[in-house]
């Protein structure tokens, strides 16, 4: 059939491989959101945004409501959240959220990540001078004033709101909380009627470390590769 079609065919494969990996965390912080606020969306914040999330990798409905259905069975596996430190190579600070139902296998799994590319696995809380935590609301900019939703939101925890774009390069307005105000800042959205293309929880480094080229196509290998692991819902570094 040619070049082209194993082109296009290899290239639907690495984009239903991306979905696959996409739509198995999201059913991991549906499950974790469940087990913690319970099934109903209409009570459970962090639910919700599980939810929204799931729907901005564009997890079907069914598929979603199916994750909810089997995080309220008793014998689901118990998935919990697990945060991994440690450094790569060049000094560049990473930072792993992950979901598991194995502690074991996720530990021995992001240990193997940094040695075999020249890093270390550091002890839980060696960042903590690194990384603040913050809420992160991605709202579509169309027909918003960034100005007075600014000042209707201040009174809720809004900390900052930034202009930026999406990958289509669409106008997004970036909203950024402490973590402690996220609950909040969503209730108040919801309020308004405006529903985030996303709400998340976010590591965004104090200082940042700056490398060459190369350099930072070695480090991004390994990020690849914990991406790549099921059990890793975020990796955060301060790469330049």
């Amino acid at each position: 059939m040619g070049r082209a079609f194993e082109f296009r065919k290899a290239r639907k494969f690495k984009r239903w491989a991306g979905m696959a990996k996409a739509f198995t965390k999201a059913g991991r912080e549906i499950a974790i959101a469940v087990k913690s606020g319970g099934p109903n969306p209409e009570t459970n914040s962090s639910l919700r945004a599980a939810m929204q999330n799931a729907k901005n990798v564009n997890m079907p409905k069914d598929r979603v409501l199916a994750a909810i259905k089997r995080a309220s069975d008793k014998d689901t596996s118990n998935y919990e959240k697990i945060s991994y430190e440690g450094y790569a190579q060049h000094g560049v600070a990473v930072f792993l959220d992950c979901a598991t139902d194995n502690p074991v296998r996720t530990v021995a799994n992001v240990r193997h990540y940094f040695s075999k590319h020249g890093g270390s696995l550091g002890t839980s809380g060696s960042l903590s001078f690194i990384f603040n935590r913050k809420g992160l609301f991605k709202l579509n900019a169309e027909g918003l004033d960034p100005e007075e939703l600014e000042l209707e939101l201040i009174d809720h925890g809004l900390e900052e709101l930034k202009h930026d774009t999406d990958a289509d390069e669409n106008p997004e307005l970036h909203l950024y909380c402490e973590f402690t105000d996220f609950g909040a800042l969503q209730s108040a959205l919801e309020e308004k009627g405006i529903e985030p293309k996303s709400a998340e929880l976010v590591r965004l480094p104090l200082t940042t470390v700056e490398v060459t080229e190369e350099q930072g196509e070695e480090i991004m290998k390994m990020i690849d590769k914990m991406e790549d692991d099921d059990d890793v819902l975020s990796v955060w570094t301060n790469l330049s």
